[in-house]
């Protein structure tokens, strides 16, 4: 069986899939476990573009169980199954998946600045707003930046689709001179005369990004 959706919008930690078990062979990670009471074998193999195949085996008979295959069969046995098999699959995402929302160059540097300069990684709070998250400043819990994935109109932009961007504490005097609507916005969903909103597509130079974390940084810790 063939599901291209179970690791959408994560990264998969190689090591940790052979940490963990799997096995690398033929262009295929591969995992093999027993279920229901040692009375099958659960296969699963993951190709490098994340798409998972899955083969249940009966033991006593080394045959495919069949009815596993028919997405339309129901019964008692067949969901115990499948039961066990979303349990294995929420075992690999929770021990060798991280969230992967943010695809622009940008937002991947900032995530690995943040992780390289203070050891911080997005922490996701909301599970209806998926593609927002925030970096916590260890020392006081307060937050220092959110990363987001926005309708460009929600911060003024007079386009259509999305865009990624950040947001930053910085000084109310810097504030009034930098937001320009046009790389520099007014903190979306925040504080406005304390936060405010970049954009990561490329506009801003990253070195100034950086910059502007660093500070963000050190105004958290005197909240």
């Amino acid at each position: 069986m063939e599901d291209n959706i179970i690791f959408k919008n994560v990264k998969i930690d190689v090591e940790k899939l052979l940490y963990l078990g799997f096995v690398y062979e033929n262009d295929y990670y591969t995992y093999e476990t027993s279920i229901m009471e040692n009375e099958f074998s659960l296969i699963i193999k993951i190709d490098r573009n994340n798409i998972v195949t899955s083969d249940v085996v009966e033991l006593s008979t080394n045959e495919k169980f069949m009815p596993y295959y028919v997405t339309s069969m129901a019964g008692e046995f067949v969901g115990k199954i499948r039961e066990e098999y979303n349990m294995v699959i929420e075992k690999i995402k929770s021990t060798c998946c991280s969230k992967n929302i943010f695809k622009s160059e940008y937002a991947n540097l900032v995530i690995e600045y943040v992780r390289q300069k203070y050891n911080d990684e997005l922490e996701f709070l909301w599970e209806k707003f998926s593609n927002n998250a925030i970096w916590r400043n260890k020392s006081n819990n307060k937050w220092y930046g959110a990363l987001l994935v926005v309708g460009k109109s929600k911060i003024g932009i007079k386009e259509e689709g999305t865009i990624e961007i950040i947001d930053l504490l910085l000084e109310p005097e810097r504030i009034e001179k930098i937001v320009d609507h046009e790389k520099y916005f007014p903190g979306y969903h925040m504080n406005k005369k304390h936060w405010i909103t970049i954009k990561l597509d490329g506009s801003v130079d990253i070195n100034e990004i950086y910059e502007l974390i660093d500070n963000s940084y050190n105004l958290s810790k005197n909240k």
